[in-house]
């Protein structure tokens, strides 16, 4: 069974910076590639950046480009988000999915859609003063 945990939302005023965490557990962590979604109240989940399983490859939406950085640490089974110059429209709950690959492919993909994830996390508030 895998699990995601998220950790690191907060309150924080715009212009700040704040750094989401997502640890896995449960299966091998180098097996996947991941991402940040992210879904503010009343809207829909909204991809945010995603990262391939070597780490090599990093896309990001285009609202958070210059602004936010993925990243991965294998030997801790955790993925970041580090979020800077946040601005109130960038409240929501930031949500991380894995999707499993094969080892067999050369790990360089991401994947920016909602469905191609399998596991989800629960969740953390992230809150932009004004």
């Amino acid at each position: 069974q895998v699990q995601l945990v998220e950790s690191g939302g907060g309150l924080v005023e715009a212009g700040g910076s704040l750094r989401v965490s997502c640890t896995v557990s449960g299966r091998a962590f180098r097996n996947f590639a991941m991402g940040w979604f992210r879904q503010a109240a009343g809207k829909e989940r909204e991809f945010v950046a995603a990262i391939s399983r070597n780490g090599e490859s990093r896309s990001y939406a285009d609202f958070v480009k210059g602004r936010f950085i993925i990243s991965r640490d294998n030997a801790k089974n955790t993925m970041y988000l580090q979020m800077n110059s946040l601005k109130p429209e960038d409240t929501a709950a930031y949500f991380c999915a894995v999707r499993y690959t094969e080892p067999f492919d050369s790990g360089s993909f991401y994947y920016t859609r909602k469905d191609a994830y399998s596991y989800w996390g629960q969740g953390t508030q992230v809150t932009v003063s004004s």
